[in-house]
């Protein structure tokens, strides 16, 4: 039986991998990248959710997607890593159309994911969660005193992608392409929240676990004291699909170690009443941030 100070794999590649974020900024190692903040504030679903509209709420914020009955809504980590890429080519480019490369596999490696076929592999993954994504309709809602703002919006106004899921290194004769909407563009160019992509790949087995290191680096760029945050209010804004509070506290806080290990700097404390976030530096200091 493996005894409980035990270092697990997963933990131990974790500790790998933020020994070495720590050892090269983002900006010399190439691994600079942002997140758009509207998907920062509010998420998407962790898991395969009934129907096709759901929502999350964050103080004032509140963001409903809306998918067609026979795509779905997008779930899980690799829509995440999807925008992370998406925000970070825009911001880069400066252009509303990306290339998303010559082959599935190239692409995929820029990701962090593995060109694996079959029912449950990558490719297929990958395949399906871009459609459910690019099909999607963000509604983001803004309420605050006498003030409402209601915004609607898609992530692409066109996606053509030409891959050979059975040859995934062949490259395809026409370069795949994804269109951005000026809306998502517009959000995605103003207010950008850098990230270390390498942090990202680190943490790309667990949905929630990419929100909150997100979630964290960006409430450091603008906290000046410490602010407590209810566990209920943080079910809303990141485990609305959990039944019990207890439930979601548990699964919060041990996604929120795996964060501290790839995000050494994040100045937190967990009490009885929520979460005390406390001014911290930001993942990707100020200066190397463009």
């Amino acid at each position: 039986m493996k005894k409980n100070h035990e270092i697990t794999p997963a933990v131990e590649r974790l500790i790998t991998e933020a020994l070495a974020i720590e050892a090269e900024s983002a900006q010399n190692a190439g691994a600079l990248g942002f997140m758009a903040r509207a998907m920062v504030q509010a998420t998407l679903p962790h898991k395969r959710v009934e129907g096709n509209e759901f929502e999350r709420r964050n103080g004032a914020f509140t963001l409903s997607l809306m998918a067609p009955a026979r795509v779905g809504l997008p779930y899980g980590t690799v829509p995440r890593l999807l925008l992370a890429w998406l925000t970070t080519e825009a911001v880069k480019t400066q252009s509303r159309e990306l290339e998303l490369g010559d082959s599935l596999s190239g692409f995929m490696r820029e990701l962090g994911l593995t060109p694996t076929g079959g029912a449950r592999g990558d490719i297929t993954r990958l395949k399906n969660q871009t459609t459910r994504l690019f099909s999607s309709t963000i509604t983001a809602i803004y309420e605050g005193g006498d003030k409402t703002a209601i915004l609607n919006r898609s992530i692409a106004d066109k996606a053509v992608l030409w891959w050979h899921a059975k040859n995934p290194e062949q490259a395809a004769l026409w370069r795949s392409t994804v269109t951005l909407s000026e809306q998502f563009y517009a959000e995605v160019i103003e207010h950008p929240i850098p990230v270390d992509l390498r942090a990202l790949k680190a943490l790309k087995k667990s949905p929630m676990a990419l929100d909150l290191y997100c979630w964290l680096t960006y409430r450091a760029s603008y906290a000046k004291k410490p602010s407590l945050i209810p566990w209920a209010a943080l079910a809303m804004q990141f485990g609305s699909d959990y039944a019990r509070l207890r439930d979601f506290k548990a699964s919060f806080l041990a996604e929120l170690r795996k964060v501290a290990t790839v995000y050494a700097g994040a100045q937190f404390e967990a009490i009885e009443g929520g979460l005390v976030v406390k001014p911290s530096p930001p993942h990707i200091a100020r200066k190397d941030a463009p």
